[in-house]
């Protein structure tokens, strides 16, 4: 797959960020800006989300292929490489997968685990409730005239500010039509939310255990509860010298709750 992405810098060592759940590039300039100032960034968006193009199947299998896709048309031959929840996950299946392409692994947020597991307590009903709130948006946007009226609609659904504020970066105005779309392939993702939260867990790598080929470092918001400290644990035994950082403050999306603190935390370990 063709993936869309955004370049920042052109020296220093190559960085390839990817990320998560209802994201594009669009989310992580900021980052990329900065860390384009010393090091040649790219910025993906991931199938299904941005400007990349749709797809009917939505799998982390393919979502790595299209990683390593876009490394090899790109001439990368070793990247930092940081990934942000889904991307996360993404990210760490492709490096167990291609260990000599990954100069260094940053995990945002997430844990290789299968959220499925926690049941009632799962993220999973969450995301199926953003999803179905997503599609009854898309199946009725010409009753929407203005961006206010679509974050009243998401704030009704959904009761979090930073989540619909978040959300609305994916919402645009087609210019022919006049009516707002999702960049989000919605209809999908919601097909494909099973595989989403439980994919990618730690039996898929469980043959590779310890990895020790490339520094890991996971940071995690200290209100988020995707990364307790019994994951924690789980993380230790798959990468036993990854570093843990906590930003204080910072819920699922600390890179933009707490921007300054998760790039101190990155150019640390970069």
């Amino acid at each position: 797959m063709d993936l869309f992405f955004r370049e920042e810098g052109s020296q220093g060592k190559n960085i390839v960020i990817v990320h998560g759940l209802y994201g594009s590039s669009d989310n992580w300039l900021t980052v990329g800006k900065k860390l384009g100032k010393n090091h040649h960034v790219y910025l993906i968006d991931q199938r299904n989300h941005g400007r990349s193009p749709n797809a009917e199947e939505h799998t982390y299998e393919l979502m790595k292929e299209d990683l390593a896709e876009f490394f090899e048309k790109h001439n990368i031959d070793k990247a930092i490489l940081i990934g942000h929840s889904m991307g996360g996950k993404t990210a760490m299946f492709f490096a167990a997968e291609y260990p000599e392409k990954v100069e260094k692994l940053i995990v945002a947020d997430i844990a290789p685990k299968d959220y499925l597991e926690l049941g009632e307590n799962s993220q999973y009903y969450q995301h199926q409730l953003i999803l179905q709130t997503l599609i009854e948006l898309q199946n009725n946007c010409e009753a929407y005239h203005s961006r206010e009226e679509i974050s009243n609609f998401l704030m009704l659904k959904l009761g979090s500010q930073d989540l619909v504020m978040f959300l609305l970066k994916s919402i645009y105005l087609d210019k022919e039509t006049q009516q707002f779309h999702c960049r989000v392939n919605v209809e999908v993702l919601n097909d494909s939310l099973d595989e989403i939260i439980s994919g990618m867990n730690y039996r898929w790598i469980d043959d590779r255990i310890p990895i020790v080929a490339y520094p890991v470092l996971f940071i995690r918001g200290a209100k988020s509860n995707y990364l307790t400290e019994e994951d924690v644990k789980m993380v230790k035994e798959i990468y036993p010298e990854a570093v843990i950082e906590t930003i204080p403050d910072a819920g699922h999306w600390l890179h933009a709750e707490q921007p300054k603190l998760f790039m101190e935390a990155l150019l640390r370990f970069i």
